[in-house]
């Protein structure tokens, strides 16, 4: 598809308005007085999607190879103002070169003022990136300041520097998909959110996504009929034994109906969109099956940046909890699981929005305060019978506390210390300490959560004022 016929499938039929389609590049230099295309490579303006107005822009690789310019990038600061004064979602379909090179610094400048403009609309309206085509240099930056990117398989592209320059400057020799294709974008980068098999399907997903969220950071999402949740919320009591979350999820949302944010990258940590009983949610889960479900440093940053984008957008959050303890190892250490883990709790911690937490089956250690603890602000903590909360697991725990006793000891009395020791790991201990607010059968979980989404759904938070908090970046 061109630039038009992306917009076209996008929108709603005769939808769409265009701004600026007669607006020319003002540039004279190296033959560009006589290139003067009406637009200059940027399709602008506004639209529905299923009814709700958006603000879209689309870049026309078929001019200039979609090199941003000064008045195209004019048009794109245009359309994103538009956004944020009337509070619309904004959308932008990227296929450009970077910066028009023949428009030298004017070209720079109009690059800058389109990411202080995504800048100046993060956390107000959702902004929504789609890469159709190559997005290089300083117009890569735009899509990385939105909150969601998908990107077209083996036809989006993202890189600062491309690989002719590449090749110039350092004598590295690669493709475009090697250094900035979608796979590793998602899996590696983890500046992608979802990889879409063809183009339809990555504006499909777009409406999909677009369904979840509000207009604005003033508006609540849109609440849904409520549909049936069906399938087993059962999980293998032995804390060893793996199983896999999204059954669970699907067993606890509307109609399994499950969209699921960066699958693929980090997977010991699983997070999306779902509905209970009509209302949206974002879910944030341990997997057991992937690292057991412990956190690295990895898995801290994608629930991290999935917290946060829930709280700007008043969607409240479940916690889903069965981790063993952040991943141990020299590499992770290296690799900043301290600081990257801390995201994960800055931005639960600062989240006001609904927080509800169902604890499965097992959280130790740290991994059980950044896995929506009380302590760290949840709203609601409940736990099934088969929990497990405490510092240390019980063979760990055994090993450290009874050092001296098991040298000796026979096998009753070992089996003695582990009885004694899981006393303190059952959820009516935590509960009977108020950690727990109450324990409940897994069939209950659903009806709970629901009631206590309704309970907390006009919940407001004071907080200290301040120019703003500075997260472990």
């Amino acid at each position: 598809m061109d630039a038009r016929e992306r917009l076209d499938y996008l929108l709603d039929s005769d939808s769409f308005e265009e701004i600026g389609a007669q607006a020319i590049h003002r540039a004279t230099a190296f033959g560009m007085g006589e290139k003067r295309v009406p637009g200059d490579g940027l399709i602008a303006g506004w639209g529905t999607i299923d009814g709700r107005e958006v603000c879209v822009f689309a870049q026309d690789e078929k001019v200039f190879g979609g090199a941003l310019g000064e008045v195209h990038g004019d048009k794109m600061c245009a359309v994103m103002e538009m956004a944020v004064h009337m509070g619309r979602p904004l959308i932008g379909l990227y296929a450009g070169a970077g910066a028009r090179i023949q428009e030298g610094a004017d070209s720079l400048d109009a690059i800058a003022r389109t990411l202080r403009w995504n800048t100046q609309a993060s956390g107000v309206v959702p902004q929504i990136s789609a890469i159709m085509g190559p997005c290089a240099g300083g117009n890569a930056y735009s899509p990385a300041l939105s909150d969601f990117v998908v990107m077209v398989d083996g036809q989006g592209k993202m890189f600062v520097t491309g690989p002719g320059v590449l090749r110039d400057v350092t004598g590295e020799d690669t493709t475009q998909e090697e250094l900035g294709g979608a796979h590793l974008h998602l899996t590696t980068a983890g500046s992608c959110h979802y990889v879409a098999p063809s183009e339809r399907e990555a504006l499909d997903w777009i409406r999909d996504l677009l369904d979840y969220l509000p207009n604005n950071c003033h508006a609540l999402p849109q609440l849904h009929s409520a549909e049936p949740a069906c399938g087993d919320l059962a999980v293998p009591t032995s804390p060893e034994v793996p199983y896999d979350i999204h059954e669970v999820i699907a067993a606890l949302v509307d109609a399994q109906d499950f969209l699921e944010i960066q699958a693929g990258r980090a997977d010991n940590m699983v997070c999306g969109f779902g509905r209970i009983s009509g209302q949206p949610v974002g879910i944030v889960a341990n997997q057991p099956l992937v690292l057991a479900g412990a956190i690295d440093a990895a898995a801290a940053e994608k629930a991290a940046r999935f917290t946060r984008t829930c709280d700007a957008f008043s969607i409240p959050l479940l916690y889903l909890v069965d981790v063993p303890g952040f991943l141990p190892g020299t590499d992770e250490e290296h690799g900043g699981l301290v600081r990257r883990g801390a995201k994960l709790l800055y931005a639960y911690a600062e989240a006001s929005v609904p927080k509800i937490t169902v604890v499965l089956r097992k959280a130790y250690g740290g991994a059980y305060c950044v896995m929506g603890s009380q302590g760290l602000g949840a709203d609601v903590n409940l736990a099934w019978p088969t929990a497990e909360i405490a510092v240390l697991g019980v063979d760990s725990a055994v090993r450290f506390i009874f050092r001296r006793e098991l040298e000796d000891a026979s096998p009753a009395e070992v089996t003695r210390l582990r009885d004694e020791y899981s006393t303190i790991l059952s959820p009516q201990a935590a509960a009977e300490n108020g950690l727990i607010d109450a324990v409940i059968e897994p069939h209950t979980t659903r009806r709970t959560i629901e009631r206590y989404l309704r309970l907390l759904r006009d919940k407001k938070v004071a907080r200290p004022v301040r120019k703003h908090g500075n997260i472990p970046l």
